[in-house]
């Protein structure tokens, strides 16, 4: 893992600042709203929109391979796809690196990713108002944001887990 340099540390004050100021604060996607229209390119090449995912529950997770709570969330991510991927759940992995796709493979394989995860891109992120990492956005089958978590703790994942399951049991 190591340390982060005082660089990395400027460049995430930075663009913090940016994306605090991408838009009007009223342009963050809330709950009960269809998701915006979002098509990104997954590190194995597929490319995937909102289309892909109707009719299932879809975590749509922003981070960072940098970020420590990103970095905490992702083996429950993975637990969750594990156990409830065949009863309809579906997660997306949207990094927002600016080291490239490459930076993002090697963090699949160190954490065995079993889910798609593609680079945001600033029109993703700007669609959704992500201004900071982590963030989920929890859909329902319709397409609709369900719940939104920022940042991570034991609660939120058990919150996750309970919603997760509330999801898929509806029609």
């Amino acid at each position: 893992m190591g340390s982060i340099s005082p660089f990395k540390i400027l460049l995430t004050v930075i663009a913090a600042s940016i994306l605090s100021t991408a838009g009007p604060v009223d342009a963050a996607v809330r709950s009960g709203q269809i998701i915006p229209n979002f098509k990104v390119v997954s590190t194995s090449g597929q490319t995937l929109s909102q289309d892909n995912y109707l009719g299932h529950v879809l975590i749509l997770d922003f981070f960072a391979t940098w970020c420590q709570p990103c970095r905490q969330s992702i083996p429950h991510l993975v637990e969750m796809n594990r156990k409830y991927g065949r009863q309809g759940l579906q997660i997306l992995g949207l990094s927002v690196d600016e080291d490239g796709e490459r930076v993002v493979k090697a963090f699949t394989d160190e954490f065995r990713v079993n889910y798609p995860l593609a680079l945001a891109g600033n029109p993703t992120t700007v669609a959704f108002g992500v201004r900071s990492v982590p963030v989920m956005y929890l859909i329902d089958k319709k397409g609709r944001v369900a719940e939104i978590y920022r940042g991570y703790s034991g609660e939120m994942a058990r919150s996750l887990e309970q919603a997760i399951k509330r999801l898929l049991a509806e029609k």
